[in-house]
This record gives C-alpha cells, sequence and structure tokens, in this order.
C-alpha cells in the first residue's frame, strides 16, 4: 500500500516501537496528501483533461460515436460559445464530453445575464465530463494557461461576430470581423493535432460574403479543403443566438451559410497525395506552393522546395490515408 520502508533503532525495544510508529504516521500522513487533497487550479483541471484523455483514448477509438462531421474519438475544442448549446448538443450526442473544450468570451456572471438557458446547459455538459472556461479571446487563446498545451482534433467557431455596431455593410464594420478571424486564424492553426482541422460556420450572401474566409485563413498557412451548407435541424439542440445588446438571447436570421472546413497546407498536401498519387511541392515550411502544375495562392515561395514524388513516400501517405479514415470517416476524407 505504501512505498515507504520502517527502520528500528538499535536498543530498547520500546524506542523502536516508537519510531517505528512515528515513521507509520509520517508514511500515512504523505500518502493521504498526496492522494485525498485536490486542488482546483487550472494547472490541475488541464492534467486531469489530458489524462482522462489519454487513458480512454483506445477505448474511445474503438468505440467512437459519430454525429454529423464530429466523433467522440476526437478533442474538440469550441470558440466563441453563447449559451453553451452547441457543445451541449455534442456531449448529449456522445454521452460523454471528457473529449470537448467549451470556451465563452464572456465571463460566466455576464453568461447568466445574457442566456436564459446558460446555468442549466453549463452544469449538465461539467456532468458529462465537458472542461468549461470563461473569458477566453479567440485572438489570443493559444496563449491561455490552460490551452497552450493542448492540441485539438477540431476547433470550431459558430458564426463569428464582433457586435452590432451599424450595418453589416459598413466597410469598419466589415474589418472589425476580418481582425477578429485572422487572430482567430492564426491562433487556432497552432493548436491542431495532425490532420486536424478547422471548422467555421458563417452566412454566404451578401455582405457576408465579403469577409473573405479563405483569404483570411491562408495568411495563417491555412487551406479551405471542403464546405458544405449549415442545417440548424441538422444539430438537434443547437440555439444559435444574437449574443450582444438587449436581445442577446434571441436568434438571428440564418439564411444561406455553410460550414468552412479548413486544415492546415502541410496536412492537405500530405493528403491530397494520399489520395491522387500525384507529386505536389511545397516550401520548407511545409506550405503548398504547387498542385498538379497550378500555383497556390496565399503560400510562401522562398526558401528551399522539396518534391514529393517518390514510391517510397506515396506508400507511406496511403498509410496516411488509411489511418486518417479509420479515425475521422470516410466521408470526410473523400471530399478532400
Amino acid at each position: 500500500m505504501f512505498k515507504y520502508k520502517i527502520y528500528t533503532v538499535g536498543g530498547c525495544t520500546r524506542c523502536s516501537i516508537i519510531t517505528g510508529m512515528l515513521q507509520l504516521f509520517i508514511a500515512i500522513f504523505f500518502y493521504i496528501k498526496r492522494n485525498l487533497f485536490h486542488t482546483s487550479r487550472p494547472q490541475r483541471a488541464a492534467q486531469s483533461f489530458l489524462v482522462a484523455t489519454e487513458e480512454k483514448t483506445e477505448e474511445i477509438m474503438v468505440e467512437a460515436i459519430w454525429t454529423n462531421c464530429y466523433s467522440s474519438a476526437q478533442k474538440i475544442l469550441l470558440v466563441g460559445e453563447g449559451d453553451f448549446s452547441f457543445s451541449l448538443y455534442l456531449a448529449t450526442a456522445f454521452r460523454s464530453a471528457f473529449n470537448i473544450v467549451a470556451t465563452s468570451l464572456d465571463s460566466y456572471d455576464v453568461l447568466l445575464k445574457k442566456y436564459r438557458k446558460a446555468q442549466s446547459n453549463v452544469e449538465v455538459l461539467k456532468k458529462f465530463g465537458a472542461t468549461i472556461l470563461h473569458e477566453i479571446d479567440a485572438t489570443r487563446m493559444k496563449d491561455e494557461v490552460f490551452l497552450r498545451n493542448h492540441k485539438f482534433d477540431r476547433i470550431v467557431f459558430n458564426f463569428p461576430h464582433v457586435g452590432f455596431f451599424g450595418k453589416e455593410d459598413n466597410p469598419a464594420l466589415i474589418s472589425l470581423h476580418q481582425e477578429l478571424l485572422l487572430g482567430f486564424f492564426y491562433n487556432a492553426s497552432q493548436m491542431l493535432q495532425p490532420f486536424g482541422e478547422i471548422h467555421v460556420r458563417h452566412k454566404t450572401s451578401t455582405p457576408f460574403s465579403d469577409w473573405n474566409l479563405t483569404d483570411l485563413a491562408e495568411r495563417s498557412s491555412l487551406t479551405l479543403f471542403k464546405s458544405a451548407p449549415f442545417k440548424i435541424e441538422d444539430y438537434p439542440g443547437y440555439n444559435n443566438k444574437r449574443g450582444d445588446g438587449s436581445r442577446s438571447d434571441d436568434p438571428f436570421p440564418l439564411g444561406k451559410c455553410s460550414t468552412f472546413f479548413f486544415i492546415n497546407n502541410i496536412d492537405y498536401m500530405q493528403m491530397k497525395e494520399a489520395s491522387v498519387g500525384k507529386p505536389l511541392k511545397s516550401d520548407y515550411h511545409g506550405n503548398l506552393i504547387e498542385f498538379n502544375g497550378s500555383s497556390c495562392r496565399g503560400s510562401r515561395t522562398e526558401g528551399m522546395r522539396r518534391v514529393v514524388d517518390t514510391q517510397t513516400e506515396r506508400k507511406e501517405h496511403h498509410l496516411i490515408l488509411r489511418a486518417l479514415v479509420h479515425r475521422y470517416g470516410r466521408d470526410t476524407i473523400a471530399g478532400i
């Protein structure tokens, strides 16, 4: 039970007994302190999340539960949550949330004032095992104490918006939205696991299309590899919220909108090579320079270039593709 040795001191038996009992009490004290007392600091919370995730990895991989494009085998980070209803949708589908980290820009007190169901949603998520963080800025999140050592398979930002400060077609307001997304893409691109994805849900009609998500993502060496129409009825329990002003808890009209799927350039290059067996060119940063003879916008062209065209490397990429299909599903890989 204890990893302590008890030594007796030569001499009288009474001294030996007293010394042994003293050492035993010391051993018991340190055992209780190490195993029964816990701290609620974020650093310990981060360790607990990592241990829980690693211990369940093998079991989750075998018994992964899928809902739309998300799996219980994935480590998922949700950014800019409103009433946490999207996180709750995932947790309900997975019947667990140990793989989910859900964040909000608002503090917990502000959250309760804005959204009627926020408190109950957060409480249920915690019972499912989710990690809930408040006051997390999407443009600085990679440096947050809890998040700085984490890598995720999916990072999700649903309908990013800086707030209602005038008409949506105002160029100044569009610039603010773009600054938010630039900061988000820069941070999120450095928080992905290999072959991880960033999902952004966004309106596709004018003036929202003027935000130019693809161009903003390319500045952080991200590639848009797929987009799909977003239908809120496919996500039961999710409620989109305005999140600002006196009507924070009201939904906003969705209209035409889509989910945009981004991936790091080097991962896109490898997955494309594994899929089609065509040579690709990239610079020493792993940014895609040329695909099938066509240059790729937004890639850095300076520095060393390498060509992925050997038979050995192609075999390795096919092995990568097989692993990806097992982990993320055939539909995701087929869309690339």
